[in-house]
């Protein structure tokens, strides 16, 4: 009996370790944490890497010249004068114990969800793009900077008809001034 219950809690483990590994977060889904502590870490001396209390004061002084989603980012761990809420110790600590980034941006992902929300804009290859490759986030985007709306869409395959129906709106635009440049070049 007691080797029935100590393989049964053998068991139990690797399947809950195993349940954990398949869960892990990838660069991709935290993109914009993972790669503003990455090029701030590259900032930090091997002396600051190791001080959880000069880590923060490093990270507030790189956030003031911050812009765009890595000021957000900034702001969500309370890197910046505004922010409102600080977990920079959920990131300090980790960090001085050389705990991989992407560990980081998962453990501060648990304490604020806004923090893995934060993506950087795609540059899209109209001619290119296989739209049923795209989520449909982008492809709502798609239709948000050109300005269009998708009422009654549903399915991925309903924004995905309206970006052709106005796809030669506006990639033929493009198009049409990439041309026009080149010809005023010639002259």
């Amino acid at each position: 009996m007691k080797n029935f219950n100590s393989m049964s809690l053998v068991l139990l483990i690797s399947s809950l370790g195993y349940g954990y590994s398949a869960s892990q977060l990838k660069k991709e889904d935290c993109e914009v944490c993972y790669s503003t502590l990455e090029h701030f870490v590259e900032t930090l001396t091997p002396e600051e890497l190791n001080v959880p209390a000069k880590i923060e004061s490093r990270f507030r002084e790189y956030c003031k010249n911050t812009k765009g989603k890595e000021n957000r980012f900034c702001y969500y761990l309370g890197g910046l004068e505004t922010s409102a809420t600080g977990i920079l110790g959920e990131m300090s600590k980790p960090l001085s114990w050389k705990m991989p980034l992407i560990k980081i941006c998962e453990k501060l992902k648990k304490k604020d969800n806004q923090i893995c929300d934060l993506r950087y804009e795609k540059t899209i290859d109209f001619e290119t793009v296989d739209f049923k490759k795209l989520k449909v986030r982008d492809l709502k985007n798609i239709l948000s900077n050109w300005g269009e709306e998708c009422d009654g869409c549903i399915e991925k395959s309903d924004f995905i008809k309206q970006i052709t129906f106005f796809k030669p709106k506006y990639v033929r635009e493009k198009v049409r001034k990439e041309v026009h440049e080149e010809t005023r070049e010639e002259l």
